[in-house]
C-alpha cells in the first residue's frame, strides 16, 4: 500500500489512542521519582482522548475536518507537560496533512517534521532525553525513508522502530533516567501511539468505541433546583464554514448572555467551543447553525439532577446564599485583576481563597488540569487582566496554552512551581502596583521559597545516592530527594536539615490527609526547638498523598 485515505488515517490515530489508554498504568510507572501519583500515561490518555471523542462526533469524517478535530480536541484536552507536547506535536501533524485527499510516505515525513517544529517551538527550553528527542528522532528517520521508500508498510515499522532506539537512548541523555533505571515515559508514550497506528494500518482487529474523558474536578459553589434560573446546560462544538471574527465572536457572547449564563464561546481555528446555561436550547442551537454545522450536542436538565442529589432544606439554604452571592457579583463591575491558582486539598484553597483567589481548580499533582479547563476558570473571573498561579511544573505548560488562546482578557502566568510558591506570590500581590510590577514582584520572590514534600514510596529504586524501597516513606525536595526512612515524622525532620540555612526565617508546614492535628503541632514545636531563629506556622494542607508539604523561606 502506497497511500492512504482519511478512513485508513482515523482508524491509525483511534488505535493509537486506545493502545495509550491501554498501558497508561504501566507509562505511569515509569515516573522518576517512584512517587504515588506518577501522572505521564494519564495525562497523555486524557489529552488524546479528548481529540478521539472529537474525531468520533464528526457528522462527515473529510482530511480537513479529521485534521481540526485532532487538533482542537488534543489542544483543549492537554494535560500536564507530557500531554501539552503531544497536543503540539499533533496540532502539527495536522497541519501538515489538511488539504490533501490521500497520504504517502513523502506528506507523512513532512507531517512528522511540522509536528517536531511545532512541539519544539512550544517549550521554552526543550530538554533532551524526553518525547521530543523520541519524536525528532521518529521524524528524522521518516524524511530520510521517504527519499527512497513508497511503500507505507516498511516506512511506518521503520519509523517505529528508530522511535524505540532512540528511547532506549534517553537515559544517556538525561542522566536522572539512567539512574532510576526508566526510559523517558512520555517518550514511551508517544512509542505506544505509533504503534498502535500501525496495528490498524495492519488491518488487526481494534475496539474503536470511546467514552468522553472525564475532566479535572473544578471546585464551584452547590447549587440547588431553586438556584437554577437557566435549566439547560447546553454544550456543543461548531464547525466553521463562514468566518468567526473576534467581532463575530463577541457578538455571538453576547446573544448567549441575553438567553442565559456560564457561558464558554472559545475559537481555534475553524473550531468554536460552545457552553451556556439556557432555558432555550434550541434557540442556542439555531443561531450557532447559522456559523456552521454542529457536533458533540449534549444537553442536561440541571433541575432534574439537583432533585436527585439535594434534599429541600439544603435547598433553601443554598440557594439564599447564591443569591446573596450573585446579588453581590452583579453589583460589583469588572474588576483590574483576578487570580486563579490550582490547588490540591481543602486547607489550602481556604487560604488561597483568604489570600484573595477567585477561582480555584482542584488538581495539582494527583490530576492536571486541563487547558480548557484553565479556559473555563478564565471565564468565571471577571478581571481585565487575571494572574495564573499553576503550583506545579507539570501544570504550567497547559496554563500558557490556555494564556495563548484567550482573546478578550489578559492572561498572566506566574510560573509557580510548588503551593508554597503560589501561596507567596499571593502573599506580595500589592493592589496597588500595575499588572506587570506585581507580576515581576512574584516571579522575584518565589525563587526565595524552597519547598519540601513527604509521602511513600511505590517501588524500589536507586536515586540521589539513595536505595529506596518500597513502602519507604520519602522527603522530596524541589530538585531531589533528601531524605529516606520508615517513619513519617524522623524522614521529615531529615529534609528540614537540608533545606533550612543560616539565612531561613520562615518555616510552613501544611498537613494532609494521613496526619492529625495534634502529629502536625508536635512537629512544629520539634522544629521549634530545632530551629529557633526561625519562626513556625501550622496550617492544615488537606492534600492527598502527601503528608506533609512544606516551605522554608
Amino acid at each position: 500500500m502506497k497511500t492512504i485515505d482519511v478512513e485508513t488515517l482515523t482508524k491509525m490515530f483511534l488505535a493509537g489512542a486506545k493502545n495509550l489508554e491501554a498501558k497508561k498504568e504501566w507509562i505511569n510507572e515509569l515516573n522518576v521519582f517512584p512517587v504515588p501519583d506518577g501522572d505521564t500515561g494519564t495525562n497523555m490518555t486524557l489529552t488524546i482522548m479528548s481529540a478521539a471523542s472529537e474525531v468520533n462526533n464528526l457528522p462527515v469524517r473529510t482530511m480537513e475536518a479529521v485534521a481540526k478535530a485532532i487538533s482542537s480536541g488534543s489542544l483543549r484536552g492537554a494535560r500536564g507537560n507530557s500531554g501539552v507536547i503531544l497536543s503540539q506535536l499533533l496540532r502539527g501533524f495536522t497541519k501538515g496533512i489538511r488539504g490533501y485527499e490521500t497520504l504517502d510516505t513523502v506528506k507523512f515525513a513532512n507531517a512528522f517534521q511540522k509536528a517536531v517544529e511545532t512541539a519544539y517551538k512550544a517549550v521554552m527550553k526543550p530538554k533532551e532525553g524526553t518525547i521530543l528527542t523520541v519524536a525528532r528522532g521518529a521524524a528524522d528517520k521518516a524524511s530520510e525513508l521517504a527519499l527512497t521508500e513508497d511503500e507505507l508498510d516498511v516506512f511506518f515499522l521503520g519509523i517505529i522502530e528508530e522511535a524505540e532506539a532512540v528511547l532506549q537512548k534517553t537515559p544517556d541523555l538525561l542522566p536522572v533516567l539512567k539512574e532510576a533505571g526508566v526510559v523517558d515515559s512520555g517518550g514511551q508514550g508517544l512509542v505506544e501511539v505509533l504503534k498502535g497506528a500501525y496495528d490498524a494500518f495492519l488491518g488487526k482487529e481494534i475496539d474503536y468505541t470511546f467514552e468522553a474523558p472525564k475532566a479535572a474536578p473544578v471546585k464551584i459553589s452547590a447549587q440547588t433546583e431553586a438556584d437554577i434560573k437557566f435549566g439547560y446546560c447546553t454544550e456543543f462544538i461548531i464547525m466553521l464554514d463562514k468566518e468567526f471574527s473576534p467581532e463575530t465572536e463577541h457578538e455571538f457572547k453576547q446573544f448567549l448572555e441575553s438567553i442565559g449564563d456560564s457561558i464558554v464561546c472559545v475559537a481555534d481555528d475553524d473550531i468554536v467551543k460552545i457552553h451556556v446555561h439556557t432555558n432555550h436550547p434550541g434557540q442556542a442551537i439555531e443561531k450557532a447553525l447559522t456559523y456552521g454545522s454542529l457536533s458533540r450536542l449534549k444537553i442536561d436538565n440541571m433541575r432534574e439532577e439537583h432533585e436527585e442529589k439535594l434534599i429541600k432544606d439544603a435547598s433553601r439554604i443554598a440557594a439564599r446564599q447564591a443569591e446573596e452571592e450573585a446579588a453581590k457579583k452583579a453589583a460589583q463591575p469588572r474588576k483590574e485583576m483576578g487570580f486563579i491558582s490550582v490547588s490540591i486539598g481543602e486547607g489550602i484553597g481556604e487560604i488561597f481563597k483568604g489570600l484573595g483567589v477567585d477561582y480555584l481548580i482542584e488538581g495539582g499533582q494527583t490530576m492536571n488540569p486541563s487547558t480548557e479547563d484553565m479556559l473555563n476558570a478564565i471565564e468565571q473571573v471577571h478581571a481585565d487582566h487575571i494572574f495564573i498561579l499553576p503550583n506545579n511544573k507539570n501544570i504550567i505548560l497547559a496554563a500558557n496554552q490556555a494564556q495563548a488562546l484567550c482573546k478578550d482578557k489578559d492572561i498572566i502566568v506566574v510560573p509557580t512551581k510548588t503551593v508554597p510558591q503560589g501561596i507567596t506570590a499571593m502573599i506580595n500581590y500589592i493592589p496597588d502596583m500595575s499588572p506587570k510590577e506585581n507580576e515581576e514582584r512574584m516571579a522575584e520572590e518565589i525563587q526565595n521559597v524552597k519547598t519540601g514534600q513527604v509521602t511513600y514510596a511505590v517501588r524500589d529504586t536507586h536515586l540521589d545516592d539513595k536505595e529506596i524501597k518500597e513502602g519507604d516513606i520519602m522527603g522530596i525536595g524541589d530538585h531531589s530527594i533528601l531524605s529516606v526512612g520508615s517513619e513519617i515524622a524522623g524522614v521529615t525532620l531529615d529534609m528540614f536539615k537540608e533545606l533550612v540555612d543560616e539565612d531561613s526565617e520562615l518555616i510552613s508546614i501544611y498537613y494532609g490527609e494521613g496526619v492529625s492535628e495534634d502529629e502536625a503541632q508536635a512537629m512544629g514545636e520539634k522544629l521549634g526547638e530545632a530551629y529557633p531563629d526561625c519562626d513556625i506556622e501550622v496550617h492544615f494542607g488537606g492534600q492527598p498523598i502527601y503528608y506533609y508539604v512544606v516551605s522554608v523561606e
